[in-house]
């Protein structure tokens, strides 16, 4: 099993030391702030960490992402679902319930205190991060491809369809969809993952673009007739778009966030710890953050540091 070093050379990762040292902290607010929620029934002012583990539950936001966070018989599960059932446990929070937001509305609902924070293993991103604060990252990503089976087209990366007359459905509000942007492609957004396949398969689109471990997923559980390219770090203009995904809380709980970054810490730094929590949903230590990259930095969205 490699460590996270050798994952990081392997990857082409390399920080400067002005990266590392120079970044405004961007996933949370400098401000003391206690953020009065507690979800749904949150009142005004107090620490919701408190509040949280006072009454002992949860409520997190989740898109129906699998594996991500997803609903299987009624019941919430997933690898981001297992982790904060780790670590909310740890933080005397017993119980975590979740309720299904469309992807796009997933941070206005968690600031209008639907929820207390979003289970979704969402994309550090630079506009984010200004409307939230994200955790350390959770799990390292990289793109696929799902296509017809055989591949017909010949379907590699995003670059693929520059120029190709072929069409790409994504995710809205997902990184992929700004990727489409970026390289200016023919596109149609879908609401959700099932969504994405059904295009494909009714002939809508030529592909379907989402994070490497879901489109997997979903070859491997719901879908027939379909198979996954080998999963890519899109660039764009010669920047490797290389990111990570994290839990998202409002920018005012910073003792919430806190209390979860240090229990994050301690599984991130342990890969078989790690491994035992996410890994029956297909996650392996590639997906195992490199410790080098952190959240101020994705945040930053200078991603030339990372290359």
């Amino acid at each position: 099993m490699q460590n996270r070093r050798s994952f990081i050379r392997k990857s082409g990762l390399v920080l400067s030391a002005a990266a590392l040292g120079g970044l405004a902290a961007c996933s949370r607010t400098s401000t003391g702030g206690e953020g009065g929620g507690g979800g749904e029934e949150g009142g005004g002012g107090g620490d919701l960490l408190s509040q949280l583990q006072d009454a002992g539950t949860i409520t997190v936001g989740f898109a129906g992402e699998a594996p991500y966070s997803f609903e299987d018989g009624g019941e919430l599960m997933g690898a981001t679902v297992a982790l904060h059932r780790e670590i909310f446990g740890e933080l005397g929070i017993d119980n975590v319930e979740g309720k299904l937001t469309d992807w796009g509305s997933l941070i206005p609902g968690l600031n209008s205190g639907q929820f207390d924070a979003v289970s979704a293993g969402m994309s550090i991103l630079p506009d984010r991060c200004a409307q939230a604060a994200f955790s350390e990252p959770e799990f390292q990503y990289t793109t696929a491809l799902m296509v017809p089976e055989g591949n017909p087209e010949g379907l590699v990366d995003m670059n693929s369809f520059v120029d190709s007359g072929l069409t790409v459905a994504t995710m809205s509000g997902a990184v992929e969809s700004d990727y489409v942007t970026a390289l200016d492609l023919d596109s149609i957004e879908v609401g959700g993952p099932q969504d994405g396949v059904d295009a494909l398969k009714a002939g809508n689109a030529d592909a379907f673009a989402l994070t490497a471990i879901s489109l997997n997923w979903l070859a491997d559980n719901t879908v027939d007739g379909v198979e996954v390219t080998e999963s890519f770090v899109q660039e764009i203009d010669g920047v490797k778009q290389v990111g990570a995904g994290g839990t998202v809380f409002r920018q005012e709980d910073t003792s919430l966030l806190d209390a979860y970054n240090e229990k994050l810490a301690a599984i991130i730094s342990d890969p078989e710890r790690y491994l035992s929590i996410v890994g029956e949903f297909g996650f392996s230590e590639e997906e195992l953050p490199p410790e080098e990259m952190t959240a101020e930095i994705l945040c930053s969205g200078d991603l030339s540091s990372l290359q």
